[in-house]
């Protein structure tokens, strides 16, 4: 599952990528003359600067992820993290030829980053749609996930999520036969026994080349003896720790005399600091320009309709504190009227949040605000998301959750946004919140089900992703 060769691929297609692009560039800008040798000259002029830049693109690539696979293929978090890269490398040639006192034509430059952002961007769709097509099929490995629960149901996902992996689940073994004829994999409250024999004639029977151990999936003397046994046979192995969500923050891994322990690192500052506020303070009033109008209007309207135009509501932010949060007089998942259902497609109902914002209340990007009856609920770990302020977007926003979605769902994707927190960060999902809005401008509104107890149990795991065997349970990790 190493997937750094296909990134040291994606830059090598970036720098040569670059380097004809300068060369496009400056044939646009001045002309392409009837030798050879001019295909030269825009190194020659722009040398130290294609170099400088060069050198900054692999820093931004490695340090941004501008491979694009990190987090899944998710089209407006590429476009997101290439564009504000291309800004940074932009600014940074400009500075540069600023301080050297040198001229740099802005049309060439213009034409540079255009024809940077295409190519870069077409990479990474190719790679991608290779990588997911029938060419690879013959090349992928044949997973087995051992371990059952929302975890291995995650890791298949994921795994689907990147083609880059060049990974096929074959199937999931259970630790215990004590779920056969279950509706659901349900979570094991403790390590349960498993006899590894014959488990792994049973993989080679079905030709897996990787086995992926998930948390205390069985017992500890057993995890070892089926780890040796794979690695004799040839079988690659894989783990998948308990509490994989620590890993997030990147920790230190300290090795005292072979008992490897994590260090986690501390929050940065950062997140609460001087920077991200002035970030706040200067694009909210900035959104503030167009959004007026628009609030204008509609607020004009909601007052023809219904008689009040805004409403405030109660909600809690940094360390629970709480405040009044203003937004649009809009049913939250119940709109009435057509313009209620616009203004609740678009979340355009959030927009009067950017006062909220400027008060110092909220941040542009965080976890969204819950009332206070949800933050009674919340455990010591999802209490971490009252450790920042609230934000209009976020992480869980971006790929797609809204109100109908679980609080579980949405927390998980608050507490990575609060270990992986960057202005960098801030901005693409700024960018990807742009895009999610523009695509939901243009899909057909659904009616809104009103939110019921679901008592029936879900459906058993298909037979396709089931792989038998005498000794356990074998289940689709969906």
């Amino acid at each position: 599952m190493n997937v750094n060769k296909l990134r040291h691929y994606i830059l090598i297609a970036d720098l040569l990528w670059a380097a004809l692009s300068l060369v496009i560039a400056y044939a646009l800008r001045y002309g392409v003359p009837g030798y050879t040798l001019a295909l030269w000259k825009p190194f020659s002029v722009l040398g130290l600067e294609f170099v400088g830049a060069l050198v900054i693109w692999v820093a931004l690539h490695e340090w941004m992820g501008l491979d694009g696979f990190r987090g899944g293929w998710y089209l407006p978090a590429v476009f997101s993290r290439v564009f504000l890269g291309l800004l940074t490398l932009m600014a940074s040639i400009l500075a540069g030829a600023y301080l050297a006192s040198a001229f740099v034509s802005r049309l060439v430059l213009a034409y540079f980053s255009i024809l940077l952002f295409i190519g870069f961007v077409s990479i990474r769709w190719i790679t991608q749609r290779t990588f997911r097509s029938r060419l690879a099929t013959h090349i992928r490995r044949r997973v087995v996930i051992v371990g059952s629960g929302r975890t291995a149901r995650e890791l298949k996902t994921k795994i689907q999520r990147h083609p880059e992996i060049l990974c096929y689940v074959v199937g999931c073994l259970s630790p215990s036969d004590a779920f056969i004829g279950s509706p659901e994999i349900k979570d094991t409250p403790r390590a349960l026994p498993v006899k590894t024999l014959g488990i792994v004639d049973l993989l080679q029977t079905y030709e897996v080349d990787e086995v992926i151990l998930v948390g205390a999936s069985c017992a500890h003397n057993e995890m070892l003896n089926l780890a040796a046994r794979c690695r004799n046979e040839g079988i690659q192995v894989s783990l998948v720790p308990e509490l994989y969500e620590l890993y997030l923050c990147k920790p230190n891994l300290l090795d005292l005399d072979g008992l490897p322990v994590l260090q986690l690192p501390q929050p940065t500052p950062l997140v609460t600091g001087g920077l991200k506020r002035a970030m706040d303070l200067v694009l909210s009033s900035l959104l503030l320009i167009p959004a007026a109008p628009v609030l204008a209007t509609a607020a004009m309207m909601l007052r023809i309709q219904k008689g009040k135009a805004f409403r405030w509501e109660i909600r809690c932010g940094l360390r629970g504190q709480r405040f009044r949060m203003l937004r649009l007089n809009v049913k939250r998942n119940t709109p009435e009227t057509v313009l209620e259902r616009f203004l609740e497609q678009l979340s355009l109902t959030e927009l009067p949040q950017l006062w909220n914002v400027l008060k110092n209340d909220m941040t542009l990007v965080g976890p969204r605000p819950e009332s206070p009856e949800r933050i009674d609920h919340y455990t010591e770990w999802e209490r971490q998301r009252l450790s920042v302020k609230p934000g209009m977007t976020g992480l869980a926003q971006v790929h797609g959750l809204r109100d109908q979605h679980s609080s579980e769902e949405k927390c998980r994707f608050d507490l990575q946004y609060l270990l992986e927190c960057s202005p960098f960060l801030d901005l693409s999902l700024l960018l990807q919140t742009i895009w999610t809005l523009i695509a939901r401008s243009f899909r057909t509104p659904t009616p809104v089900k009103v939110a019921t107890i679901e008592t029936s149990p879900q459906p058993s795991p298909s037979l396709q992703e089931i792989v038998q065997s005498a000794h356990r349970t074998q289940s689709s990790a969906d």
